[in-house]
């Protein structure tokens, strides 16, 4: 889980970065896609991060960031660096057993669920991925050019810059 989630904060990064090759009217023009903009979407994966950190956590209060707190790309990259370094920290701290807990948690229609944590940690990166693919889509659309997110990328880059040391 630590190197998946090293990549995760890896694809996100990259994500943010290739947003910035957007204006803040292309950040935020109304597009046609699960949501409305590259900034809503980009804002969904980061709350995303946040809601199920605090659930693994027991903490959430029901509270969701909305993309509308966010006037521009900077609002969200301020944001992100401290979930990033919250989320990377619980999970250098997991331990087998930690993994292995049970999570109550209720999805958004209000429907309770108790699953394994280690199963929710692979949603939580596999969702990331589902919408960076969209943000991908989104920036080449409005004008920007989009960052490779690829797991592979990462591991290439990983390596060379072992290699490099």
């Amino acid at each position: 889980f630590k190197l998946l989630y090293q990549y995760n904060a890896w694809a996100n990064r990259r994500t943010v970065d290739a947003c910035a090759s957007l204006s803040t009217e292309q950040f935020t023009r109304e597009m046609e896609s699960s949501f409305r903009s590259v900034r809503d979407t980009l804002v969904h994966v980061m709350a995303v991060e946040l809601v199920w950190l605090e659930r693994w956590k027991l903490k959430w209060d029901g509270t969701f960031r909305k993309a509308s707190e966010f006037p521009d790309l900077a609002a969200v990259r301020q944001a992100w660096k401290g979930i990033e370094t919250d989320l990377l920290t619980f999970v250098d701290g997991l331990s087998d057993e930690d993994v292995n807990r049970i999570i109550p948690h209720k999805n958004s229609a209000g429907q309770e669920f108790r699953m394994p944590l280690r199963q929710l940690m692979q949603h939580l990166v596999n969702h990331g991925t589902y919408h960076r693919g969209q943000i991908t889509t989104l920036v080449r659309q409005a004008g920007g050019k989009p960052i490779g997110t690829d797991l592979v990328t990462f591991y290439r880059e990983r390596d060379a810059a072992a290699a490099a040391k």
